[in-house]
């Protein structure tokens, strides 16, 4: 792996989120300073930026001209990146978690602190969800799987069709002992990777098929101590695009590469000095994006909030992250 920060890529606030593009190398950065954020990660230059009052706790790309962010006033934003102009998609009653967008139908899903999960049509540009889903408690984390979107709520995770919501897909699935912390769903793999406040990661297939494989469950940091990991919360998960690996970072810096169907380790990148709040590959699985946040601590300086870029490096006959 070779690192670089990405230049002009500082932020005053610490990093909520970064995504990819569908087919581009720009990179999306929402933070907790109210800052929205287009960079070009191969140029390494800033190609849009826009503030709000709120802060911003996650984003996503609608398509490659226009973000989707939700914020801690409960609202849901749209920006376009050529005309700058910024819409309201709909509202909350509380601080909005996670955002995703679906490109197979067209909608925008949140999931929020009031407990519930929201939709919307794009198509039809009001600011009622055209769906309301309660929960019991709530929603931490939100990824998309073909025309399933999982939530995360609690220990459990729940699977809902998008194209009928009337109710979930199957029973909720509860693998892991404490709190999900962060969910990522592979179409690939058809299954989903779940982190916990603990420190352990759930690997879980949707179909189990003729082997009855359902996944498995372990604990992934690297200075654990009698099968212990001291609460090391799993702050964000990056599956690969194209191969049956994924990432986990934590909160304690260290970013870990492991194969899903051989179930080992691959590699541990060099650890960053503050936790990894969030990660992400481009569309090729060639770069990853690592957002590590710093705190304030008593008469220690804080250091600036960078993101930086990984960029895979393959040995021969063999990849060394993949």
């Amino acid at each position: 792996m070779a690192r670089r920060s990405l230049a002009g890529g500082a932020t005053a606030g610490a990093v909520s989120r970064v995504r990819f593009a569908p087919s581009s190398n720009n990179l999306l950065v929402s933070s907790w300073d109210s800052g929205l954020r287009l960079y070009d990660a191969d140029a390494g230059t800033l190609r849009f930026k826009a503030e709000t009052e709120a802060a911003l706790l996650d984003c996503c790309f609608e398509d490659e001209s226009a973000a989707l962010v939700c914020g801690s006033d409960g609202s849901v934003r749209r920006y376009d990146f050529g005309s700058g102009a910024q819409d309201t998609v709909g509202l909350h009653g509380d601080m909005v978690a996670c955002i995703e967008f679906s490109q197979m139908t067209g909608q925008v899903v949140t999931g929020s602190l009031d407990k519930k999960l929201q939709f919307w049509d794009m198509k039809k540009r009001s600011v009622n969800p055209s769906s309301t889903i309660t929960l019991d408690s709530d929603v931490a984390s939100l990824s998309i799987c073909g025309m399933y979107i999982l939530a995360a709520v609690a220990r459990n995770v729940y699977f809902y069709d998008i194209r009928n919501l009337t109710g979930p897909v199957r029973e909720k699935d509860c693998p892991l002992e404490y709190h999900i912390r962060c969910l990522q769903a592979s179409p690939e793999w058809n299954g989903y990777v779940a982190g916990s406040v603990d420190g352990v990661v759930a690997l879980k297939y949707l179909d189990c098929g003729t082997d009855g494989d359902t996944g498995y469950a372990f604990r992934c940091h690297p200075n654990s101590r009698n099968g212990r990991s001291d609460l090391v919360s799993i702050n964000c998960i990056a599956v690969h695009p194209c191969k049956k690996t994924f990432l986990t970072g934590d909160d304690e810096g260290y970013t870990i590469a492991w194969d899903a169907q051989s179930k080992k380790k691959l590699l541990v990148l060099p650890s960053y000095s503050g936790s990894v709040a969030s990660m992400a590959y481009n569309h090729s699985g060639q770069l990853l994006a690592v957002a590590p946040n710093y705190y304030q601590e008593v008469d220690k300086v804080v250091e600036k909030h960078h993101i930086f870029i990984e960029t895979v490096e393959n040995l021969k006959g063999k990849s060394r992250l993949v």
